[in-house]
């Protein structure tokens, strides 16, 4: 059985993460893609004010600043992600605000963004349920009126159909990544190994991430206040066909305020 810490999310996302999702997070045409569907089923202006809520090194929001969009905020939990945006913003010479924060209550002001953004499967990540909850009303609170929400999941269809209880794939020519999966109640855990052939072990953690249903969800946005639900299921991003864990297969969720 895996084992999963209550708060494995606090030191889970690394430089290590970094290497281990490479293949989506470091994919720079794969994150274009990913705002072309931003861009088309939120219908945003240049002006919108934007919440990148779990947006780690804010891949997106930079793309998006690069575009032409004016108003970002990129929140997450990860020190290490959120420093790594500032560094990478600035780089390129680009005004985001990055902060570091819980989005179970980020402390940022009420009714203000136009639209706020959940992407990667990033939404589930909290083992008990009235957590992911508490995400969804924390949403709600940060939107204007007629604001928008869009949740970018794994098609939970695709991911029982296809899970694998061992996986392997390699990074370059030093890093490979095993990992062991279970499934309960919709719950995914899952054990990652990280070895390097130069380095030995970096990492043997777990975590997990929760699957939706298209019922499933929508009740939980209506619970918390949302409406003009849509969903779109089945689209795949990657060029590629490989297996790309969650998001291989994906669920758009949008939702209104």
């Amino acid at each position: 059985m895996i084992k999963v810490k209550k708060y494995w999310w606090k030191d889970f996302f690394n430089r290590i993460y970094l290497i281990t999702d490479a293949r989506s997070i470091g994919d720079a045409k794969l994150t274009s893609r990913e705002v072309d569907l931003l861009e088309k089923n939120l219908n945003l202006n240049k002006d919108d004010r934007i919440l990148d809520l779990f947006g780690g090194q804010g891949r997106h929001s930079i793309e998006l600043a690069k575009r032409g969009y004016r108003d970002l905020t990129v929140l997450d939990y990860s020190n290490y992600l959120i420093n790594r945006g500032k560094r990478l913003s600035r780089k390129a010479n680009l005004k985001i605000n990055f902060y570091q924060g819980d989005a179970r209550s980020t402390t940022l002001m009420s009714n203000v963004f136009s639209a706020i953004i959940v992407m990667a499967n990033s939404f589930g990540y909290f083992p008990e349920e009235r957590e992911n909850l508490r995400v969804l009303r924390e949403i709600n609170r940060m939107l204007k009126f007629k604001g928008k929400l869009l949740l970018d999941l794994a098609n939970p269809v695709y991911v029982k159909n296809n899970l694998k209880p061992m996986s392997w794939h390699r990074i370059g020519n030093d890093v490979d990544i095993f990992r062991k999966r279970e499934i309960k109640n919709n719950l995914v855990k899952t054990q990652e190994v990280v070895i390097s052939k130069r380095k030995g072990l970096l990492r043997d953690d777990c975590y997990c991430e929760r699957l939706y249903s298209k019922t499933r969800i929508t009740q939980l946005l209506k619970k918390t206040g949302f409406r003009n639900i849509k969903i779109k299921n089945s689209l795949s991003l990657h060029k590629k066909r490989q297996d790309y864990g969650f998001l291989t297969s994906r669920m758009i969720v949008t939702a209104t305020k």
